[in-house]
């Protein structure tokens, strides 16, 4: 199978996943579940090269298994953060911008259609590290380099979110800021956790010898920075949490370093 073939195909897959969350999410009035499925359309993706791809074996299951941890921890936390919250407000203000009427079809292109496209873009660093083998041999440097970012990646990323459902699990910490651990050195660790884990699956992608797919890695990192991940969750922040402003000039937005005194 060729590697658009084998894209193609993890699209259409992606298409049908998303499509069907849409249907769940009309009578449940939730557009929010969609945040939940978004590591597992990763790992159906990973799946899918997997079973379609003719590169270096080992490489081929590790990047497979390395994506699915993170997919799959990532899909369970949202899971287990959003029980009976209900629809997150942002999905909420669209609903009321552009009418609950018809919102339930509108929401399939503006969010379903929109981060099954995402995902899937995204996901070209998995093929390329799956399918190609132009490098002669087994596993190689760039293949550890690869694996150690991901672990960094991972550690911040599962981290700072244990950390901070931890702190928010205590009632004291209520309206207080989390300023310890992962958080003391970074604004947002989890963001740049999951910055790491994809570069770390890029440098796969690079090793296998395939270098335009790692563009996955450069469109991910552009999302988390500048569309939905800090830029987006730091202008809500900054009015609705008190002394968010005093910690930003402080401590980095997203390359972890020693706080500013």
């Amino acid at each position: 199978m060729s590697f658009f073939t084998a894209w193609i195909l993890a699209f259409l897959w992606i298409l049908t996943v998303v499509t069907a969350v849409w249907l769940l999410s009309i009578p449940l009035k939730n557009v929010s579940i969609v945040d939940i499925c978004w590591g597992l359309l990763f790992v159906l993706a990973a799946w899918v090269y997997y079973s379609h791809s003719e590169g270096l074996a080992s490489r081929r299951l590790l990047v497979t298994v390395l994506t699915t941890l993170w997919g799959v921890r990532l899909s369970l936390y949202l899971l287990w953060r959003n029980w009976g919250k209900g629809e997150d407000y942002r999905y909420q203000q669209f609903r009321r911008r552009y009418g609950a009427e018809r919102y339930w079809w509108f929401s399939f292109f503006q969010v379903f259609l929109l981060q099954g496209i995402l995902a899937w873009l995204i996901s070209a660093p998995l093929l390329g590290a799956q399918y190609a083998n132009r490098l002669s041999g087994g596993l190689n440097l760039l293949d550890g380099l690869g694996l150690l970012l991901w672990l960094i990646g991972f550690t911040f990323e599962a981290g700072g979110d244990w950390q901070l459902a931890r702190f928010k699990a205590n009632p004291a910490n209520k309206g207080k800021l989390l300023t310890t651990g992962f958080w003391r050195y970074t604004r947002h660790p989890n963001y740049f956790g999951d910055a790491c884990v994809w570069w770390g699956l890029a440098l796969f992608s690079l090793a296998a010898g395939s270098i335009v797919p790692i563009y996955g890695a450069v469109l991910m990192t552009f999302l988390l920075l500048r569309v939905s991940g800090v830029a987006l969750l730091e202008r809500n922040l900054t009015k609705t949490k008190p002394g968010y402003e005093a910690y930003m000039a402080q401590t980095n937005a997203f390359f972890p370093w020693w706080p500013k005194t």
